[in-house]
């Protein structure tokens, strides 16, 4: 095992951040990976002679209105919110490199329409602009991450035009050029390598935002249709009996809390081990 291994790992073991987060980050992976054999019951399996059973031995997290089990609806929605950050994060990250390398590398005209749309693509408000492309395109998960990521890409397109400004002009990329290297080249083998350690950060501290504005639309009735077990579906539909039944909101909502909240810390752990220059104090 190298020195500079060890060295890594114990930074990893000092921060308090980044080990809370991974280990809240890796028991939401696990139980979405065991979600089959953790849940004591099928998520949309019916029983109306159960409906609204208050939180007990045979309901850990009591039942909605069909008499569907809500601990196995929050187990399996565990999956959904895992594969939102997923599909959200590489979307996103796949448009804002692309954009934010070409304004970056190119400069001049392509610069000025790409760095144009980038701006009114930042100053409109997320959510409103998300709500108008899900309109368009149709209500459901998938189409809701799309939306989302077409409107919330530019954060990181901004962030790699600004490094690549810094670094297209340094010895190693006109070494690059010097030896015929193409442009693409240039831009995947030589910048992009050095600006991944803060796209990383990036990503662990955007996520959160992603969830919680899939969570949002899937409340608003535009995400997630039943009978998914969505936990933005399920707070909303817990709203609705919020006074006879609070545990239906309670607990997706927790549950909701617990995984943004352990991205956060990732991501700023993160962001303490790649960038020393933004420690947190």
């Amino acid at each position: 095992m190298s020195n500079k291994f060890k060295e890594t790992v114990h930074e990893c073991w000092k921060n308090k951040n980044f080990m809370i987060g991974f280990v809240i980050l890796l028991s939401v992976i696990l139980v979405a990976i065991f979600a089959d054999f953790i849940a004591p019951y099928d998520y949309a399996q019916q029983n109306v002679g159960d409906r609204f059973e208050k939180p007990s031995g045979d309901f850990w997290f009591g039942t909605d209105e069909l008499g569907r089990d809500m601990f196995s609806r929050v187990v399996y929605g565990s999956r959904i919110a895992l594969w939102v950050a997923f599909l959200g994060g590489s979307l996103q990250l796949v448009i804002g490199v692309a954009v934010g390398l070409a304004c970056g590398f190119f400069g001049k005209w392509v610069d000025r329409v790409l760095s144009f749309m980038t701006d009114l693509t930042w100053c409109i408000p997320g959510t409103i602009l998300a709500l108008a492309v899900v309109t368009l395109i149709g209500k459901g998960l998938t189409n809701t991450v799309i939306a989302i990521s077409l409107v919330a890409w530019a954060s990181y397109a901004r962030t790699v035009r600004a490094k690549t400004l810094s670094l297209k002009n340094m010895a190693f990329v006109e070494t690059g050029k010097a030896f015929g290297e193409s442009n693409f080249s240039l831009m995947v083998r030589y910048i992009l390598p050095n600006i991944i350690p803060s796209l990383i950060v990036m990503v662990s501290l955007n996520l959160p935002g992603t969830i919680m504005s899939t969570t949002t639309l899937s409340f608003l009735g535009l995400g997630s249709q039943p009978p998914s077990p969505d936990w933005g579906l399920a707070i909303s539909k817990g709203i609705e009996n919020i006074s006879r039944a609070p545990w239906l909101s309670i607990f997706p909502g927790l549950a909701l809390v617990y995984t943004t909240f352990g991205f956060n810390l990732l991501g700023e752990g993160l962001r303490d081990l790649l960038d020393p220059h933004m420690k947190s104090q």
